[in-house]
């Protein structure tokens, strides 16, 4: 009897396609310009993306669930201001830092309650939020800056560890990164997420609790900006209210440039991960050849677009129906590529 091997079907996702273009940026930028691989230029790229990827992890959970946060970098702001002004005014350092977490997550809560205790658009609540907590900024410093931090602290921002290229906020990144992971793809929790972004009024009659759900994440959410806040803060060795101004776009172009559905109920968080590294990467690549910094807000405006546009774009092909294979023949689908968006872990049964 003569038996066909018959390869296995290839599915190309969008976050996989992006893990790829992780190397090869990766392999061009080294091909190109000899300074991007060094292992200076390295921990330069996770230094400049440790307070985007620490916020976009949080805010993959909230926008999965339907919802955004457009406060994140003027609670990371309120954050660092308040970490600044407790440690001015003679409290010991991780006091201070205790307390900036603090606020972090009564932002978010001030936020999550807005949302699910109100039901009040995420939308137009984080819009006045941010404006709100960027005042009380202002309202806390002033126009003064506070940078008398102690260089203890200070270097685990902005130095790397004894003998090696990584910074200190590298292991910080790579806990956060598993731990998120398992949260939203292997627990209750994460299907719990992906129930209620997939569709709120379904997920409610499962018996799953949609407004705690939702206040619980806006929470995760603030004490995640706080968290960035306090790195943005260890990491300029300075406390300002104008700091973190337009982290916000570039972490929700991060998100949804990673494969995460803006209606909510589609994404992955490796692929998140991906994108934030992807975005670290170019922009040291044009930094390296002295690209004008506005230009990189128009990349990001660029990839924000396209974050929305592909998958749109993407969903409207149109799909050949597999034909049955016939005895001892190969399926002309089997092994041949299709590029679709990510489902991420949604609803497992």
């Amino acid at each position: 009897m003569i038996t066909s091997t018959r390869l296995p079907a290839v599915r190309l996702t969008w976050d996989k396609a992006l893990v790829g273009l992780v190397v090869l940026t990766f392999v061009f930028g080294a091909l190109t310009q000899p300074r991007f691989s060094r292992g200076s230029n390295m921990s330069f790229i996770l230094l400049d993306i440790g307070e985007i990827m620490i916020i976009a992890l949080a805010m993959t959970l909230v926008i999965i669930t339907g919802e955004i946060d457009l406060s994140v970098a003027s609670v990371a702001a309120l954050s660092s201001c308040v970490l600044g002004w407790t440690f001015a005014h003679g409290l010991p350092m991780p006091v201070a830092v205790v307390l900036a977490l603090v606020t972090g997550m009564l932002c978010g809560a001030f936020n999550g309650t807005l949302v699910s205790r109100l039901g009040l658009p995420s939308l137009a609540v984080t819009i006045g939020t941010l404006a709100l907590f960027r005042g009380l900024c202002w309202a806390l410093l002033g126009d003064t800056t506070v940078a008398n931090f102690p260089y203890s602290w200070t270097k685990l921002g902005s130095s790397d560890i004894p003998r090696t290229y990584i910074p200190w906020v590298a292991p910080l990144l790579l806990v956060l990164i598993v731990v998120f992971t398992v949260l939203l793809h292997l627990t209750r929790s994460g299907r719990w997420i992906f129930g209620v972004g997939q569709s709120a009024e379904a997920a409610n009659f499962a018996g799953i609790p949609v407004r705690r759900v939702k206040r619980r994440l806006f929470i995760l959410s603030g004490g995640m900006a706080g968290l960035a806040g306090v790195v943005y803060t260890m990491r300029f060795a300075s406390a300002r209210p104008d700091g973190a101004i337009g982290y916000e776009l570039l972490v929700i172009a991060a998100v949804l440039f990673g494969g995460v559905s803006i209606f909510g109920g589609v994404g992955t968080m490796w692929g998140v991960v991906a994108a934030v590294l992807f975005l670290g990467e170019l922009r040291s690549l044009l930094l390296l050849n002295n690209v004008p910094p506005n230009a990189l807000n128009i990349i990001n405006g660029g990839l924000l677009l396209t974050s929305v546009i592909v998958p749109a774009l993407v969903a409207r092909l149109p799909r050949r129906r597999p034909r049955l294979p016939g005895p001892g023949t190969e399926s002309p689908a089997q092994g041949v590529p299709e590029l679709l968006p990510s489902s991420g872990a949604a609803m497992r049964t």
